[in-house]
């Protein structure tokens, strides 16, 4: 079902998708808030810009955004997947459980902040350009990647990368200089890696048509927790 969400506020929006068991196409969504909350089985496309909390609590629905996306995508996500075909704001992925975000550009402050993973549930989220600071905070299981396409000359990620960190892997591709508290290392990826981060890219350059031998051809590194953290409060690891 198509539906022009210009001249509905977000709950009418929000009232008219959960009443229907309809996929739905959505028009000039405009910050509209909690597009697909708690979507099951479902699909929701969005164009225009999605607002806060797009996908939060998805639950195993498809939620595709051709535009830009603000913060707090994928909010405690349980399942499923979400796909940005622009770049999103602040706390993309916070405390989400499963499924899968692919973000084609670049992604705000707080970066999957206490992603968690239990059992054959493992959250994943893949970045094309860079992130803010802050990213994997307090990361206690899953998967983040962060690829740096677009990166306008700046760090792939901000300061206080992976702080409190204490569980799951991100991964960097040609990543240069990063900070890190001791509780983490960075080290080059090695073979089991790559055939994680090649499923990853993968998944990322079929979503948005992109190269996905050009996008391997870079060193990746991980970063993780680190098993006998040293005495200093940070450093600093160079590719």
């Amino acid at each position: 079902m198509q539906l022009d969400a210009s001249s509905l506020d977000y709950l009418k929006l929000n009232n008219i998708v959960r009443s229907s068991q309809e996929d739905f196409e959505l028009f000039n969504v405009l910050g509209h808030r909690y597009i697909g909350a708690a979507l099951k089985d479902r699909t929701i496309t969005v164009h225009g810009v999605g607002g806060n909390a797009l996908g939060c609590y998805l639950d195993g629905g498809n939620i595709e955004v051709f535009g830009d996306a603000q913060d707090a995508v994928g909010d405690t996500m349980n399942d499923g997947k979400i796909t940005i075909h622009g770049s999103v704001g602040d706390a993309l992925g916070y405390a989400m459980r499963s499924g899968t975000i692919l973000v084609k550009g670049n992604a705000g402050y707080r970066c999957g902040i206490h992603m968690k993973a239990y059992k054959d549930k493992i959250p994943t989220i893949v970045i094309g350009g860079r992130t803010g600071s802050f990213l994997g905070e307090y990361l206690a299981g899953g998967t983040i990647v962060v690829l740096g396409l677009q990166r306008d000359n700046k760090p792939i990620c901000g300061y206080f990368t992976a702080a409190g960190m204490y569980g799951g892997r991100i991964f960097l591709r040609d990543p240069g200089v990063v900070t890190l508290g001791s509780h983490v290392v960075m080290r080059p990826v090695n073979e089991s890696d790559l055939q994680d981060i090649s499923k990853y890219v993968s998944e990322y350059s079929n979503a948005f048509g992109l190269d996905f031998n050009a996008i391997m051809d870079a060193p990746f590194y991980v970063i993780e927790p680190a098993k006998e953290p040293d005495s200093h409060s940070h450093y600093v690891l160079a590719k």
